[in-house]
């Protein structure tokens, strides 16, 4: 739980926060304890600091609080989801030719005309703050939305140790797109230092 809330301090965590428990669908609800209560995405306990994200039917994203996810999917987001995949189709398919940021550099280039450097775990910090933001979510969840750029700090193999590794939501709940196709991103296993970002243009 404290990964999937961001908390760096377990034995710390603030009264009337959010809380998101794994495995908790979004329509339960919790009986209330002592004038306490539920709130959409987690359950109201006596701590936690992540923000609760997620998605609706119909194309619609569901305001998450502080992390400015919009009313709904952009054109832009759909528009960077589309780029990628055929970033992806041209140059690896469904095997990692082991260039991700090529991949979403292309995606992102493709899409908005303008290019961003840097490996896996750099292009997070080379994303222009002005076209991108980013928002607070479990990687279930992103991979719900399509167009959002996803970093790892590091991945369990020699490049990705050095490297990182980023991708590109398509928005079907499994899979992401760089330089190939990953089926399932969820079911990869020892990525660490995710972030994910979204185009504001």
């Amino acid at each position: 739980m404290a990964r999937i809330n961001k908390i760096d301090n377990p034995n710390l965590i603030e009264a009337g926060k959010t809380l998101r428990i794994p495995g908790h669908a979004r329509n339960d609800s919790f009986e209330p304890a002592r004038g306490g209560g539920t709130r959409s995405g987690g359950t109201k306990a006596s701590g936690g600091t992540g923000n609760s994200g997620g998605t609706r039917g119909s194309g619609q994203v569901e305001e998450s609080r502080g992390a400015g996810i919009p009313g709904k999917v952009t054109p832009a987001m759909r528009k960077l989801a589309s780029a990628g995949r055929a970033a992806a189709m041209s140059m690896g398919e469904h095997k990692s030719q082991g260039l991700c940021a090529t991949g979403v550099s292309k995606a992102i280039q493709n899409a908005f005309g303008f290019k961003v450097w840097g490996n896996g775990n750099q292009i997070d910090n080379n994303l222009p703050r002005d076209k991108f933001k980013q928002v607070n979510m479990s990687l279930e969840e992103a991979l719900k939305i399509p167009g959002l750029v996803l970093t790892w700090e590091k991945t369990p193999t020699a490049a990705g140790s050095k490297y990182g590794h980023t991708a590109i939501t398509t928005g079907d709940g499994r899979s992401s797109v760089s330089d190939f196709i990953e089926s399932n991103t969820l079911s990869v296993r020892g990525r660490t230092g995710l972030k994910i970002f979204m185009p504001t243009i």
